[in-house]
């Protein structure tokens, strides 16, 4: 099986209800169906009741009970999402009229179901902008007790049969945090190895990236990802974990052998912390486009429950391929809880 069929196969073994925000576009629409059909567990599509019934009709489908419809203007639930979302955000200078007025915007509404119970996880940005999805998911569902910080990966599929011999890889962070220090470099790590582990069904080997090796150069730059390594491994002694590494030295196992020799992860890792998001968001990039990767993400770790977004230029594929993850991270989360 590929690793996207393992992944749903996986998923459908542990149902989550998923919220979908943008319950009237087509494709949403269409991976909502399939998703329910594949076992992946329940969904409700959020937005105008006549809309989504009317896109269903469209693909010969219609509401289940797996699979339901939430009307921010008809639904029971509204005035309990207005109620608790100004006691949420009136610190913030949010009044109770304005509360009742945003509990109608379809990402709030979304995230607020999350947040106060009424669904596992919820996937959005299909048509909202990524600082629109994530600000909903950061402002209502919030970071984790547990969390340094939120941070966000994409789970890059290579092409079937590639010569490396691997699957997939994680890649963090390419899309949230813009320039983290050692700590929060090591946090990001973290959070990263336990995504490999939630998604991948791998034991995670992580390797912190640079444009040197094992002090192949001098820099801050450099310092700061050898810093990152030695707090991650103070707080993660059993983790398999190296760094500071070039990528090839990461991912080439006779590069690797060369310039980091004895490490258990120079040339194997599986999971590549990049530096920054310039690193990040232009490495995953050219994986994507000249590597003929698929990029699925970017995903969010760190909240206290799943929320993840979309591109926007999505296929129903994507959308059925996020709801997986988000049910994996929601079995993730219950196992430690």
């Amino acid at each position: 099986m590929n690793v996207l069929g393992n992944l749903q196969s996986r998923a459908a073994a542990n149902p989550a209800h998923m919220v979908l925000s943008e319950g009237a576009d087509p494709r949403i629409v269409a991976a909502a169906v399939r998703a329910v059909a594949a076992g992946l567990g329940q969904v409700t599509l959020v937005g105008a009741q006549d809309a989504i019934v009317a896109q269903l009709a469209a693909i010969d489908a219609a509401p289940t009970d797996a699979l339901r419809i939430a009307d921010p203007a008809t639904s029971p639930l509204t005035a309990d999402v207005a109620d608790s979302y100004y006691q949420l955000r009136q610190h913030k200078g949010v009044s109770r009229d304005a509360a009742e007025t945003q509990a109608h915007d379809p990402l709030i509404f979304a995230a607020m179901l999350v947040r106060m119970g009424h669904a596992d996880g919820t996937v959005g940005g299909a048509v909202a902008t990524t600082s629109d999805t994530v600000r909903a998911a950061l402002q209502i569902i919030g970071k984790a007790e547990n969390a340094a910080l939120v941070s966000s990966f994409f789970l890059m599929v290579l092409p079937e049969n590639h010569p490396s011999g691997r699957s997939a890889m994680i890649f963090s962070d390419c899309g949230l945090v813009i320039d983290p220090n050692a700590d929060e470099l090591a946090a990001i790590a973290a959070q990263s190895a336990a995504s490999c582990t939630a998604l991948m069904g791998e034991t995670p080997k992580v390797a912190l990236l640079s444009f040197s090796s094992k002090g192949s150069a001098r820099h801050a730059a450099v310092s700061k990802v050898s810093d990152a390594l030695t707090t991650l491994k103070s707080a993660h002694s059993s983790l398999l974990a190296d760094g500071e590494l070039q990528f090839d030295a990461a991912f080439v196992p006779e590069v690797g052998a060369s310039k980091a020799k004895g490490s258990d992860v120079a040339g194997h890792a599986n999971v590549m912390i990049f530096p920054n998001l310039d690193a990040g968001n232009i490495g995953y990039k050219i994986a994507q486009r000249v590597g003929g990767c698929s990029a699925i993400g970017p995903v969010l770790q760190g909240l206290a429950k799943p929320a993840n977004d979309l591109s926007r230029g999505c296929t129903a594929d994507d959308v059925v391929h996020m709801i997986a993850v988000t049910a994996l991270q929601v079995a993730a989360q219950k196992e430690r809880t």
